[in-house]
């Protein structure tokens, strides 16, 4: 009779345990779910959330939104931001890095619709770490097409940024995108390509580029160097085609962001970000560079 008394709460504490377990767990994943719908992890997700399809308010100067871009038989997440106040406004295609959406892009985005603009950042590695150039081009085409459904947005002002790879690719699509009126380049490859995937070679398109420019490198940066930049800068000029160079002494790959991936404050980053800014202003509020 002991014996099976013993054995019953025996019993009765592991089925306890396990009920503490699956709700750890179901905890861990809902924890999750949260950190891709604020777009912390977004690199990883795998499909669009549904459920962080609502407009957020970040401060009452902008809308925040997680909206869905169908490109080709997939569809992307692209995080969104624009001024509150209603208006027509200039609107930039914004790709990160090979690193994904981390939380200092979120936080570029904000910034960015909280000086005037409308910014579309489509997760581009939401099916694969490494797309094809195709693959990505029909997204920022896309994204573009996007925008100009939406009324808050200028059709005839829009502009492309990206970082990294992000950098590549607007050196890549800039030059064949006619929907673009000018473009930032943040410490690209100009001469990364001519593989299978990735055919095309940015500076094999110069004599393409009709839209303004801004290249910001730094001259320490260990996965492009700054004499390819530099060589790049020189075709530009011979082939007459306007940009403009900033260049940080000292700066590395990526130091927009700091290393657990938030946007930066040193004053090189502040800085960076003022140029990218009154560039845009320039070259899609005004009629010249």
């Amino acid at each position: 009779m002991n014996k099976l008394v013993i054995f019953l709460l025996i019993a009765s504490l592991l089925s306890a345990l396990g009920g503490a377990a699956a709700f750890y767990c179901n905890s861990e994943v809902l924890d999750v779910s949260e950190k891709a719908c604020n777009n912390t992890e977004s690199k990883h997700l795998a499909s669009p959330q549904d459920n962080c399809n609502e407009t957020r308010n970040n401060s009452s100067l902008i809308e925040t939104e997680i909206v869905n871009i169908t490109s080709g038989s997939k569809v992307y997440p692209a995080y969104t931001a624009v001024p509150a106040e209603e208006g027509n406004y200039p609107a930039i295609v914004l790709i990160h890095s090979f690193r994904g959406f981390e939380p200092g892009y979120q936080t570029m985005v904000d910034r960015m619709a909280e000086d005037g603009y409308f910014v579309i950042a489509p997760f581009w590695q939401t099916h694969s770490e490494a797309p094809s150039d195709a693959e990505v081009e029909a997204l920022i085409r896309n994204s573009t097409a996007y925008l100009e459904t939406r009324d808050e947005v200028d059709p005839e002002k829009l502009g492309l940024t990206g970082f990294c790879a992000g950098g590549r690719y607007t050196m890549l699509f800039l030059p064949q995108m006619d929907e673009f009126e000018s473009g930032v380049a943040w410490y690209g490859f100009p001469y990364m390509g001519g593989t299978e995937t990735q055919p095309g070679i940015p500076a094999n398109m110069t004599d393409q580029l009709d839209a303004p420019m801004l290249i910001i490198h730094g001259t320490r940066d260990q996965y492009s160097n700054i004499t390819d930049i530099y060589r790049y800068a020189s075709e530009l000029d011979a082939a007459d085609k306007y940009f403009e160079l900033k260049v940080y002494q000292g700066e590395l790959h990526g130091f927009m962001l700091t290393e657990d991936g938030e946007l930066s404050e040193s004053f090189v980053a502040q800085d960076a970000y003022e140029e990218m800014i009154t560039f845009f202003d320039r070259t899609l509020n005004n009629s010249s560079p």
